[in-house]
């Protein structure tokens, strides 16, 4: 957002002498000497923690507003006095304003803002130079012993990287450690070439969004791929992903705030937006796209979603076909509609079973979800189908059959339903296999497909612990060179597969088999 405060409270000068020594990275709270989230004022230069650490850079801010209202009356001139409600991430060289509390986009009259960002990246690389020699000899003697973890009684590197929670942001981060472990998925967007948003003497430097340079600069594509670089280099501190959640408030309205957002709506706005961006259709980033491979489907041959195919369509993208018969004469109606993922109804017989270990009634399988999802229903007296032939609406049938499979199959099992007050949870547990889930029983045409072409591999499971959409937690499972992992917002943790099949299962991705396994598990 653009802040209207910025004139009355940045007052430091761009190369301050009262900022500490060191990487403006590694400063420490004056308050309580954490070196984590550091946090200058831009009214006295003075540095503390962030409010995912102990909040005192709020508490400046409080306390200097506290300090102001005592001083009301005996101040003449108070209301010109300046502001400590400005402040900059030592590490991101974000900018936030406690007064707005949002983020702040725009920039003083006099461009102050920038000029202090561009002194913090200074010294920051500065101090990158004096450290790297001495960095670089202690990684290379240290050899990776708080990396190493036991695994069935051998050690072995834990190369995965947690994500920082940047408040209520678990929803996000489950979805994007899922689909950096969907390797089609994710090697496209890392082998992708680094965007240049800036030139000149301040080349290769993150790009911030002022008011001059609009909206045009701002790169999903981008900020993903260098998410997905970021976390399976092996690097111990979990990635903050500020810069790619900024980029999502700009484009995507509905995720701004820091309130729980539904991971499977986020998981959808991010897919669409990042094949738009591909096709070369928003904020002005030209990409190149790949190849259509028969995704969708219409009356001349192949299409798909909005347009030309990108990798999102071509590993995510399949077709239903959507089979209508009306009751009254019989006429049938089919079309076809393209997916990126399923959306299944839990059955409502299994609503009330809510672990597996539960005795009474059977446990609901995935296969019951698909098949109420497949199978033929009457649709009631609110969805009557407009039939071409009595040219009026009838009672009818409806019936769905898959047309074509993905490669990454991505099935999202509703859990939150709306009653007349509130949407509540279904906390069914739901079984699922980790491998050799079998789709050719709901194909359209299952004699034209090979025998492997419809057998899956579970790749991640995303989970929502709580009772309700609006609260609770996410944390994800995936699967990465054969061993399985927790991911809770910073915290990454190997697991078994005994773990896994014991979720409760949100969302789940499989991935198409490409060769045979003696070990099938047929759904």
């Amino acid at each position: 957002m653009e802040c209207p405060h910025l004139n009355s409270s940045v007052c430091i000068a761009p190369d301050s002498t009262q900022f500490p020594n060191g990487s403006p990275s590694s400063w420490c709270c004056s308050v309580c000497r954490s070196n984590k989230s550091p946090w200058v004022c831009l009214t006295c230069s003075s540095v503390q923690c962030g409010r995912y650490v102990n909040g005192h850079a709020k508490k400046h801010f409080e306390d200097s507003q506290i300090q102001a209202s005592n001083h009301k009356k005996s101040e003449k001139h108070d209301k010109e006095k300046p502001q400590h409600a400005v402040c900059m991430d030592c590490s991101s060289y974000s900018t936030y304003c406690y007064r707005c509390d949002d983020f702040v986009v725009n920039d003083t009259n006099l461009g102050l803002v920038q000029k202090v960002r561009e002194h913090l990246q200074n010294l920051e690389n500065s101090g990158f130079s004096v450290d790297r020699h001495r960095k670089r000899k202690l990684l290379e003697s240290s050899s990776l012993n708080n990396k190493l973890l036991k695994v069935n009684g051998s050690a072995s590197a834990l190369c995965a990287t947690g994500l920082r929670n940047l408040g209520n942001t678990c929803f996000m981060n489950a979805i994007l450690q899922s689909l950096s472990n969907i390797q089609q998925f994710c090697c496209y967007f890392k082998e992708l070439p680094a965007v240049e948003l800036r030139s000149g003497k301040t080349a290769g430097r993150r790009m911030y969004h002022t008011r001059s340079l609009g909206d045009n600069s701002v790169s999903l594509v981008e900020e993903f791929r260098k998410t997905l670089c970021a976390l399976w280099q092996g690097s111990q501190t979990a990635f903050s992903p500020e810069s790619l959640f900024y980029v999502i408030w700009k484009i995507m309205p509905n995720f701004r705030g820091y309130q729980q957002q539904d991971a499977h709506e986020f998981m959808r706005y991010l897919l669409d937006h990042l094949h738009l961006e591909l096709q070369g259709e928003c904020n002005g980033v030209s990409r190149s796209t790949i190849p259509q491979e028969g995704a969708m489907l219409s009356v001349g041959g192949k299409c798909c979603i909005n347009g030309t195919s990108t990798v999102v369509t071509s590993i995510f993208g399949g077709i239903l076909q959507n089979e209508v018969n009306c009751l009254i004469c019989g006429t049938e109606s089919r079309k076809f509609d393209p997916f990126l993922d399923l959306s299944l109804d839990i059955p409502s017989q299994f609503r009330n079973k809510r672990t597996k270990n539960q005795e009474s009634g059977p446990i609901c399988t995935l296969r019951d979800c698909l098949r109420s999802f497949t199978d033929l229903e009457e649709l009631d007296e609110t969805e009557l189908y407009m039939c071409h032939k009595c040219k009026k609406r009838q009672k009818s049938t409806k019936k769905f059959w898959i047309q074509k499979l993905p490669k990454v199959f991505c099935l999202h099992l509703k859990r939150f339903h709306w009653t007349a007050y509130l949407r509540n949870k279904v906390d069914t547990y739901v079984e699922f296999p980790l491998r050799g889930l079998d789709m050719k029983c709901y194909l359209l045409e299952p004699e034209n497909s090979g025998p492997e072409s419809c057998l899956y591999e579970l790749a991640a499971v995303v989970v929502h612990h709580g009772s309700g959409v609006g609260s609770g937690h996410y944390t994800a499972y995936a699967t990465h060179e054969g061993r399985w992992y927790h991911f809770n917002d910073s915290t990454v943790t190997l697991t078994d597969e005994e773990t896994v099949v014991k979720a409760k299962a949100y969302i789940l991705f499989y991935i198409e088999r490409h060769t045979k396994s003696a070990s099938d598990s047929k759904l």
